[in-house]
């Protein structure tokens, strides 16, 4: 059922507001969903929130039936909904990402820019229509794989974070959740999306999805006289998930550390963000293109960068230059499930809060070098030292708040329980006040809902 109070967040990249049943208008934002990640459109609202809605019985179908005359080919709808809110009732139409490249009657292919409906150029237009054959390969099944490949435990493990994450206890079988995540079809096949997720060994069938991780002595690949340059090589295996966990653990414990100590109090300040390094690891994990066989996801430790290469060029229509303002999955169930796990922690919001972590902490924004068959994420760890100093923003705080402000300068988010991790003997309410209070004095800015919410530097 759809939630109303996601109207109050405000139009995004998977939610649009319109205030009547035009077919035209909702021809539009459902092609852009179908071509898109998919996305609600909310029916009887303005664009600032206000519920104009009404009765509306049978139009809905009428307006949805004219709608998909104007789609080429037909937009699938999802399921629709009529939610009363504030004694009126509003349409809530659920459109699926689709796997067919959609344009209007006119000819035009929209895609989703934040909150608006974009038409495409003739070249991304090429470029999608070639990313929209690798939701098929998500659901091809793997010969040879069976059901019984996959870990019961990684499974109950899926099922226990999901149900934290949508806050909705799963009633059915395992089995039947399998199914409705694409992890396997009605024939209990597993897909490529499903071995991916949960067989306990992937690479038996899919040797491309491990990572290498090596550490490199200086600023290059080579050391002196050719001889390999590295200090430490490792390979790491297994579902998608334990992957991210054992890339980021084994990243995150060979990065360099260095302490401050001001009074009373020692600060630990890290090579990387830590946000921004999880960012880059998550992101090649989940969007990298499974296709490409004979190469994997490679994470390079120089003395003064991080390099996390990606096979596959970046998908869709996303370019460097718009890789902040619009989203596209090119593995969209396996993103759906990462999202599931909690190693996604909101979607479409990653590569902003990856360069806002990495300015904030006194580093270069991070470089991105996309090429036909692979993208690369480097972070440098040198500070700007002739950078100006940072404003004074302790005036008016307490103790407590100008801790949580040095957090996020180093850290580049603050969640509530880092906050309470950072003040363990003063309570949750209290704490949330004092986030309250920095967020109303401007100094931060609040981001997320509910347990995804996190605060950056406004």
């Amino acid at each position: 059922m759809f939630d109303s109070k996601q109207i109050k967040e405000g139009p995004s990249a998977k939610l649009h507001f319109l205030d009547t049943l035009d077919p035209k208008l909702m021809a539009e934002t459902m092609i852009a969903f179908a071509n898109s990640d998919g996305g609600i459109l909310v029916v009887g609202v303005k664009p600032d929130g206000a519920i104009t809605g009404q009765q509306y019985g049978t139009d809905v179908e009428d307006a949805l039936r004219k709608a998909e005359e104007d789609c080429n080919p037909p937009v699938v709808v999802g399921t629709w909904e009529q939610v009363d809110v504030d004694d009126k009732s509003i349409v809530a139409i659920r459109v699926p990402r689709s796997i067919e490249l959609h344009a209007m009657s006119d000819g035009r292919v929209l895609v989703r820019d934040e909150a608006t409906n974009r038409p495409l150029g003739g070249h991304e237009i090429r470029r999608l229509a070639s990313d929209k054959s690798t939701g098929d390969f998500e659901l091809e099944t793997v010969p040879g794989a069976t059901l019984d490949d996959f870990d019961p435990d990684v499974i109950e493990a899926f099922i226990k974070k999901r149900n934290e994450r949508t806050r909705k206890e799963w009633t059915g079988s395992s089995e039947e959740l399998l199914m409705e995540i694409g992890a396997c079809n009605a024939k209990r096949e597993p897909t490529v999306a499903g071995v991916l997720l949960f067989a306990k060994y992937p690479q038996q069938w899919l040797p491309q999805s491990g990572v290498v991780f090596v550490k490199f002595v200086g600023t290059e690949p080579r050391g002196e006289d050719g001889l390999a340059g590295y200090a430490r090589r490792e390979e790491i295996n297994g579902p998608l998930a334990k992957v991210v966990e054992n890339l980021w653990n084994l990243t995150w414990g060979e990065m360099a550390v260095s302490a401050v100590v001001k009074g009373l109090e020692r600060t630990e300040t890290y090579e990387y963000p830590q946000f921004a390094v999880r960012e880059a690891l998550v992101n090649a994990v989940a969007h990298r293109d499974y296709r490409l066989k004979g190469r994997r996801i490679e994470v390079r430790m120089f003395s003064d960068r991080l390099e996390v290469i990606s096979p596959g060029g970046l998908p869709g229509f996303i370019t460097v230059d718009n890789i902040v303002t619009e989203h596209f999955s090119r593995n969209p169930r396996v993103v759906s499930g990462l999202f599931q796990w909690g190693y996604i922690e909101e979607l479409g919001l990653g590569i902003d809060k990856m360069i806002e972590a990495m300015e904030s902490a006194g580093h270069q924004k991070p470089n991105f070098d996309a090429k036909p068959y692979s993208f690369t994420v480097q972070l440098y760890n040198a500070r700007n030292k002739t950078a100006q100093p940072a404003p004074e923003i302790t005036r008016n705080v307490n103790g407590r708040q100008a801790r949580a402000l040095a957090y996020v300068r180093e850290r580049g988010s603050i969640t509530n329980r880092e906050y309470r991790q950072l003040s363990p003997d003063v309570s949750p309410e209290t704490l949330r006040l004092d986030l309250v209070d920095l967020v109303e004095k401007g100094m931060l800015l609040k981001i997320g809902s509910k347990k995804g919410t996190y605060y950056i530097i406004k």
